[in-house]
């Protein structure tokens, strides 16, 4: 069988697809480039440290469905460990409890010290290695005027500061569906691509996080459980981050609003969002203390409502593919395997075309001379 010949591939994200995407290509012996807007990988696993302990500022826990995944979570033993959450709530919309709990069976996990904490460990060979770029926003992707078979990032760091790398065999965009669609439209490249990618619905949603000093001991403010999923029209989660592992016992909540009333204030003032949720969150949980910190974050796109349908999207002629959860679902899960997924199919893709041309270049040294 022909060498395998490394390609340059360069990875446009570095939450949990992105990275699982480039870990993979780079175990199969090419060479990745990885490039992510944010000062930290991550993506939705962001969490927040505050003076009071940390909060999971976008991703509440994760589920492990899929072998590969656990085989994969196996590598970081003792970052992950299961959130005893009473049972996950579902509330009407006054708050009184509508479902006792979620059928029982399916184990929920918390990445520890903080929900980044994984993506943190698994970039850290691409971050060893000089393979990832942060603050690093990919604006416009090109032919490479010298290799034109090649492409070429145009950069925006820091400050509105501009470079072109250039010399990449493939592209892979590992960002939120809409940013990967604005990026190929505006690049001109892959319209069949950014045309499947059009029919994804992403919903935006508001997270509010608390902290309340004066309860030290989970469970003694409030409501006795520590999750729920509510039919407020303002409120569709509630996670009490004190009662999770390893993460300090100052009461402390993590508050994502609907994805319906999320969209429609998506661009109201943080303080106007701030007091209606701290309105709805007394509604739901009975806590009228006033907390002594509150911050706000505004996620433009945090739940899929219509995924893709398949776990990757790729055109191996023009060497250009996109993953995310938003292919599969929302689960982080559907992050990682997606991610996989299209690392597979891009090495797959670079193997199948290298043997194409050693076949053919075999097939000519036995052709007879010409006359």
């Amino acid at each position: 069988m022909p060498a395998k010949v490394p390609r340059h591939f360069a990875v446009v994200g570095a939450g949990l697809a992105g990275i699982a995407c480039a870990r993979t290509l780079l175990q199969a012996g090419h060479r990745v480039t990885v490039f992510e807007q944010a000062e930290r990988v991550g993506g939705r696993t962001a969490s927040h440290e505050s003076p009071f302990g940390s909060f999971d500022a976008g991703a509440q826990y994760f589920t492990i469905r899929d072998e590969r995944f656990a085989l994969a979570l196996d590598t970081v033993p003792g970052l992950y460990r299961p959130w005893s959450a009473n049972a996950i709530r579902v509330l009407d919309a006054t708050g009184h409890v509508a479902s006792p709990s979620q059928p029982p069976g399916e184990a929920h996990w918390v990445a520890t010290p903080g929900m980044d904490a994984l993506a943190t460990a698994w970039a850290e060979p691409l971050q060893q290695g000089g393979h990832l770029h942060t603050q690093a926003q990919v604006v416009a992707i090109e032919r490479d005027p010298i290799h034109p078979q090649q492409w070429q990032l145009r950069i925006q760091g820091p400050a509105g500061a501009q470079q072109v790398l250039a010399g990449f065999d493939a592209v892979l965009l590992a960002q939120p569906a809409d940013l990967a669609r604005t990026l190929l439209t505006q690049s001109q490249i892959a319209p069949a691509l950014a045309a499947e990618i059009a029919g994804v619905i992403t919903a935006p949603c508001w997270s509010m996080m608390l902290a309340f000093p004066q309860a030290v001991h989970p469970g003694t403010l409030g409501p006795q459980w520590n999750a729920a999923r509510s039919t407020h029209h303002r409120i569709a989660w509630l996670a009490r981050e004190s009662s999770k592992p390893q993460r300090g016992l100052v009461e402390r909540w993590t508050v994502q609003a609907s994805p319906a009333w999320s969209h429609e204030h998506l661009h109201d003032d943080p303080s106007r969002v701030q007091a209606k949720l701290l309105k709805a969150f007394a509604e739901v949980t009975g806590i009228h203390a006033q907390p002594q910190y509150v911050e706000m974050r505004r996620w433009a796109y945090a739940q899929t409502t219509q995924p893709l349908g398949k776990t990757h999207l790729i055109d191996s002629e023009l060497n250009i593919g996109a993953c995310g959860d938003w292919c599969l679902g929302h689960r982080l899960e559907d992050a990682f395997i997606s991610g996989l997924e299209l690392a597979l199919a891009a090495d797959f893709s670079a193997n199948f075309e290298h043997n194409i041309m050693q076949a053919m270049l075999d097939a000519a040294k036995d052709l007879p001379d010409e006359q």
